[in-house]
């Protein structure tokens, strides 16, 4: 802890702990740490695979290239068992979903004063790390396969057919379509909110046992714990990052096929 941070009794340790860098209040309050860290990590993704794919080579691969291609044959597997179309736009997208949820989610493994340590003294009073332990992150994604769900939906039915999935499902006459199409829209708008809920509420937990540790243990003890927690972590961060993946190759594939 800071000079700063060690006056703080444990609750407004806590409370500091969760408070965002922004700009504005209410709906309209910017969360610019988060903004700053899920972009950034999106550019790093995407400038190392492009690296990465100019200097690939077919003949000894380097380690980093034999990483890289594992990830790429594990998403493209996943895709082909789960979305029988065919189409190019799929598993870039599967691909960018897993390795950017992925890397948000890994921020949470650093030291819990490590980067509000460097941001203070830069001048900022609060700074929170973990893109996918805010809301606004996961929903903004959920949002964006909502949006892909409608395209898909559009693209593979035609408006017509959209419709009539929507409007002639589950009971199919004329006279249950205001009923169908509240259910169905319902269940459409469940989707893109429980994958982004799923996220963050997963995400949020993880932070707040490292932070409860730092702020409730002495410093001697907080090893014993984070470490053992930071290594079961690991498995949640991939296990998040992979489901977020294959619930939105469902859903896509779902738009596409409509009912039958």
């Amino acid at each position: 802890m800071t000079a700063t941070t060690k006056a703080l009794t444990a609750q407004q340790y806590i409370a500091h702990h969760l408070q965002h860098y922004h700009l504005g209040s209410g709906f309209w309050s910017l969360h610019i740490d988060s903004l700053f860290f899920s972009v950034g990590l999106g550019v790093l993704f995407l400038w190392l695979l492009y690296k990465t794919a100019i200097k690939a080579t077919s003949a000894v691969p380097s380690k980093w290239q034999c990483a890289v291609e594992m990830v790429v044959d594990f998403v493209n597997d996943s895709v082909q068992e789960v979305f029988q179309s065919k189409d190019r736009l799929i598993a870039p997208l599967s691909l960018t979903i897993f390795v950017w949820v992925f890397l948000m989610n890994s921020l949470d493994l650093l030291p819990v004063d490590l980067l509000p340590i460097v941001a203070q003294r830069a001048g900022l009073e609060h700074l929170r790390v973990v893109p996918s332990a805010d809301v606004n992150i996961t929903l903004s994604l959920s949002l964006g396969v909502f949006f892909l769900i409608l395209f898909y939906s559009i693209r593979m039915q035609g408006m017509r057919g959209t419709f009539r999935s929507l409007a002639l499902h589950p009971f199919n006459h004329w006279l249950f379509i205001p009923i169908n199409l509240l259910l169905e829209t319902l269940s459409l708008l469940a989707k893109p909110l429980s994958l982004g809920l799923r996220l963050f509420g997963n995400m949020y937990a993880g932070e707040l046992i490292f932070i409860l540790i730092s702020a409730l243990l002495p410093w001697w003890a907080q090893w014993a714990f984070s470490v053992p927690w930071a290594i079961f972590h690991i498995v949640v961060i991939a296990l998040q990052a992979f489901i977020f993946m294959v619930l939105t190759i469902v859903y896509l594939a779902m738009a596409g096929e409509g009912h039958d």
